[in-house]
């Protein structure tokens, strides 16, 4: 038998799909790893260099026929860790109860070769399939020389990270039903993005949900507080109901808004209450990015940098003359504008809705002479907008840092840079501050059943509120913001960032927006500038309201 065939392996547990791209041509049967080698190696199997492209195909095809009859040891020899290796491809099969799976390769690209996996999972009767995709990469062994596999456990299951197990049995807890604001369901099937959310809600709020108890398959993590990643329910025990203070329809726009772009967040929150509507990202599953990421947001930052010299008296409203030179320079290092664009004669909102870096630099002289240059960010952005407090927002969260600095990293965070990390929630959270007038810690939960305290704000006093708000406008009708925002209806206000990143070619896209009451923050990686994919996001966002 050649290409295109269905090869049943020994043991009959598992199959490989031969005839992939990479792997056509090969017997899988007896298979035939003790064919001549690649030209690489010499008589002991041993090479040096990168690994050819025969070794991959070899390496690779070796280790899947081994995965796919059940034989630990082989596969595991074929691995630079062997250990790790047979240790959890035994625990595939016996505490995963993986019963049987089809393993289908594809082609090789460079080092690195994909497959699909359909495993069937058996427990106490009960059978599913649990179909997903992953990749192996072929490296060279230090020490011996062989091309082996690049041991990691993502190799059997791509949510699969050290220290995690895959496991299948009676459910740890209870389940829960997740509501939205109005009583509708809220299911990872239908909201991908919200698989990590559940998992938590389950978590923490599923207690007293007693009954006969459910069998699921999932992924259990090293860290015990952790929330189990749940895969595959058989049967659901006795469920308790969780209100949640999502949006269905906003999470449904946010949820296709992000696809569109690899490595995608985004928040919606309603400002005259802190309610979150919705929490997508793309990738989905795993580490949650919008809530719990912690990156410099760009000039999205310039929101409580305009509040901090409103409340410094340093400007008076947006129609304050002010300065926007090509360049400034403080302590040594010099910052420019994005392609060293200036405005002679211009006014506040002119420099916020063309997003000057230099005019909000310039604020260091005066408030160097006050002695506040390194510490004023960070008061104002705690005493009216809640951020560097501890937020309890129902569940895991990072919160803002805007620490204090000195010298140019100072300069820095006026722009987003430097030390200051946010995330999407923490810039949604921006836009609600100022359309409303007052901080509400995003919650996403009803308040009632927060574990933990809130943490609150003064309002904005109401010149700076409206000043604000006037120069989120100007942005969002004309500067930088208004292309994105330009089929977003209502009263609304927006502010565009990107953010360099080292080891990035790409900076990262931010946008923070708001039209009545809904606001959205989102970030792109590598998206580059603001008013592109992230204002995308935002808008698609705000629509849905």
């Amino acid at each position: 038998m050649r290409s295109r065939v269905k090869s049943a392996l020994v043991g009959g547990v598992f199959v490989l799909v031969v005839g992939g791209v990479g792997f056509a041509g090969y017997e899988m049967l007896g298979g035939d790893s003790d064919g001549a080698g690649a030209a690489s190696l010499n008589a002991s199997g041993a090479g040096s260099g990168k690994v050819t492209a025969e070794e991959v195909e070899r390496t690779s095809r070796d280790f899947l026929a081994a995965w796919a009859r059940g034989d630990a040891d082989a596969a595991g020899t074929l691995t630079d860790d062997p250990a790790a290796a047979v240790e959890a491809l035994r625990g595939f099969r016996e505490t995963g109860h993986v019963e049987s799976a089809v393993v289908t390769p594809g082609a090789a690209s460079g080092a690195k070769v994909s497959y699909t996996v359909k495993a069937t999972i058996s427990f106490e009767g009960h059978q599913k399939e649990l179909a997903y995709a992953s990749e192996l990469t072929v490296v060279r062994g230090k020490n011996s020389g062989r091309a082996l596999v690049d041991w990691r456990p993502a190799v059997l299951h791509p949510k699969l990270i050290k220290g995690a197990t895959l496991r299948t049995g009676v459910a740890k807890r209870g389940s829960i039903l997740a509501l939205d604001r109005e009583g509708r369901e809220l299911t990872a099937e239908e909201y991908p993005s919200l698989a990590p959310v559940l998992d938590t809600l389950r978590t923490r709020y599923a207690d007293g949900a007693v009954g006969e108890p459910g069998f699921e398959t999932w992924i259990e993590p090293a860290d015990a507080d952790a929330p189990n990643m749940t895969l595959l329910t058989f049967a659901t025990g006795k469920t308790k109901k969780v209100q949640t203070t999502l949006d269905a329809d906003v999470q449904a726009a946010a949820e296709l808004a992000v696809k569109k772009y690899d490595r995608a967040s985004v928040v919606a929150v309603r400002p005259s209450t802190g309610e979150i509507s919705a929490v997508a990202n793309n990738p989905v599953g795993g580490f949650n990015v919008a809530l719990e990421g912690a990156q410099a947001p760009g000039s999205t930052m310039k929101v409580v940098t305009a509040a901090m010299m409103l409340e410094h008296g340093l400007v008076g409203g947006p129609t304050s003359p002010v300065e926007c030179p090509k360049e400034v320079t403080w302590s040594g290092a010099t910052f420019h504008n994005n392609k060293n664009f200036f405005i002679e004669n211009g006014t506040f909102r002119d420099s916020f809705r063309r997003s000057c870096n230099t005019f909000f630099m310039k604020a260091l002289g005066p408030l160097n002479a006050k002695g506040v240059e390194d510490t004023a960010l960070s008061q104002t952005a705690r005493k009216y907008f809640g951020l560097g407090g501890v937020w309890s927002i129902g569940i895991a969260s990072s919160d803002a840092g805007i620490p204090v600095s000195k010298g140019p990293e100072t300069a820095a965070s006026y722009i987003g840079q430097g030390k200051v990390t946010m995330n999407a929630l923490s810039i949604a959270s921006l836009s609600a501050t100022v359309k409303n007038g007052a901080f509400r810690q995003p919650v996403i939960l009803p308040r009632e059943m927060i574990k933990g305290k809130l943490t609150t704000a003064q309002p904005l006093p109401g010149k700076m509120a409206a000043t604000l708000r006037s120069l989120m406008n100007a942005a969002a009708t004309d500067g930088t913001a208004a292309k994105a925002m330009s089929a977003v209806s209502g009263d609304k206000g927006a502010k565009t960032g990107s953010a360099e990143v080292d080891g990035q070619s790409d900076s990262n896209s931010w946008f923070t927006g708001y039209a009545d009451d809904l606001a959205a923050g989102s970030v792109v990686q590598s998206g580059g500038y603001g008013s592109g994919p992230a204002g995308d996001v935002v808008a698609s966002v705000l629509n849905a309201r």
